[in-house]
């Protein structure tokens, strides 16, 4: 039960849209370097999600200027990251052409870097890996290990089903309309999203 549990809170906690997702989305529909960004995705949240139940969550917790903190930086940089979606919706058709070249000329090295700094970098996701799964997997007690291990295999099928999943959805992606939508509904969600994290601190 606390795997399952692990599983569906793991799974309730990564498919929100945020910026690894998108461009975990991106660089799967143009085949770009998608081993290699589902790779750092994936490895990245086993390692925040085994921290958090190690007890670095509780530790955190036990701050509260640090759990402040790190809502009002991960709300700023969640509504700033969704107003930069806003505006690529106002892009002309031929700049998202030039835009989709570009991205897939993009380096390994750059993906990678690129996959590093959009998860190590947002504040958010202390929020939700470290801190929230954390706590609820201190609540299973002896079985907070087997939630742990739910947890992280929601994030490795979620991250491998996104990356490889979405190459699926070239064709459809090869209309700059299809650009502007995705970022459209982008920008309302993150934005929202950083809004409700700002007014919680």
């Amino acid at each position: 039960m606390p795997a399952l549990a692990g599983l569906l809170t793991g799974a309730g906690l990564i498919i929100a849209i945020g910026p690894q997702n998108i461009f975990l989305l991106q660089q799967g529909v143009r085949r770009s370097h998608t081993a290699a960004v589902v790779a750092v995705c994936a490895v990245s949240d086993v390692v925040l999600i085994v921290a958090g139940v190690a007890g670095l969550g509780a530790l955190v917790a036990a701050h509260p200027g640090v759990v402040t903190f790190a809502k009002l930086a991960g709300g700023a940089y969640i509504v700033v990251l969704g107003l930069m979606a806003a505006k690529r919706c106002l892009r002309s058709d031929a700049a998202i052409i030039a835009n989709a070249d570009e991205a897939a000329t993009m380096s390994r090295w750059a993906a990678v870097a690129t996959a590093l700094a959009l998860t190590w970098l947002n504040p958010h996701v202390y929020l939700d890996t470290v801190l929230t799964m954390g706590a609820i997997a201190t609540s299973h007690g002896n079985g907070k290990w087997a939630f742990a291990i739910g947890a992280c295999a929601a994030s490795v099928l979620w991250f491998t089903s996104l990356g490889h999943g979405a190459g699926r959805l070239s064709k459809v992606f090869s209309s700059p309309r299809a650009w502007k939508i995705l970022d459209g509904g982008v920008a309302v969600v993150m934005v929202g999203m950083g809004a409700a994290l700002l007014l919680s601190a």
